[in-house]
């Protein structure tokens, strides 16, 4: 049986982020130390226990340790917990977000046409059945570019059930889950956007549940790499 997460109480879940983000952003580089115990209670207006829960959650993530004679050090990006919710709204805030936008898409693109090859070997009546469904709800959704993206979430779920990846699944699904809600990686689409996106969907789909794996992931391939360089926005490093 799994055991419950653990609830923090309000006050400490606004501390963490604000503090997660600070860190992230670089308010607090590597091998610094936070301010002491009693900064941060006057800072943030709690008590030394909503700081205990705080620095005991950061340091869940990876972002900081206690060492005798420091107080709460931050730690080095490569210790940090890459796919931790709130770490990953930070990084997308960063002025070199796009190396962690391009990354995503890199492994999105590798699982992902993995798993589309794998779902046309595998997929079933029911599940093909199910994929078509949300193509055609697609389809009624174009003029609806909210809509449309949750549908479209849907739609490449489904495709991951289909695989039987269950790794996959799970990691595509924990960062796509987050990135989905950065302006930067989501973009505007337009009519016109969402019409190139319905056209690459229905190849996917066709490919998948012709039980062709290689057009699959091909398709897949194409779907998601020309998806990102539509709406890639400019690097803030080279302006």
């Amino acid at each position: 049986m799994a055991r419950p997460q653990r609830r923090r109480p309000p006050l400490a879940e606004a501390v963490v982020q604000s503090l997660t983000t600070a860190i992230v952003l670089g308010e607090y580089p590597p091998g610094t130390a936070l301010p002491s115990a009693g900064e941060l209670c006057d800072r943030y207006e709690v008590s030394r226990t909503v700081i205990r829960e705080v620095t005991t959650t950061l340091a869940e993530k990876g972002l900081v340790a206690t060492r005798q004679g420091w107080g709460t050090v931050v730690l080095d990006q490569e210790q940090w917990s890459l796919l931790d919710p709130l770490i990953l709204d930070a990084l997308f805030q960063r002025k070199d977000r796009l190396v962690f936008l391009d990354n995503l898409i890199e492994i999105r693109t590798t699982l992902e046409c993995a798993m589309a090859a794998r779902a046309a070997k595998r997929i079933d009546g029911d599940q093909a059945a199910a994929l078509s469904a949300k193509l055609d709800e697609l389809a009624a959704l174009r003029d609806d570019a909210t809509a449309y993206s949750r549908a479209d979430i849907e739609f490449h779920e489904i495709i991951h059930r289909a695989s039987q990846d269950a790794f996959g699944r799970a990691i595509v699904s924990s960062i796509q889950g987050k990135a989905v809600r950065s302006p930067q990686y989501s973009g505007h689409p337009t009519r016109e956007d969402i019409d190139v996106t319905h056209q690459a969907h229905e190849r996917i789909a066709a490919a998948v549940i012709e039980r062709d794996a290689e057009a699959a992931a091909d398709a897949m391939r194409e779907h998601i790499t020309s998806a990102w360089a539509r709406r890639r926005p400019v690097d803030p490093l080279k302006q």
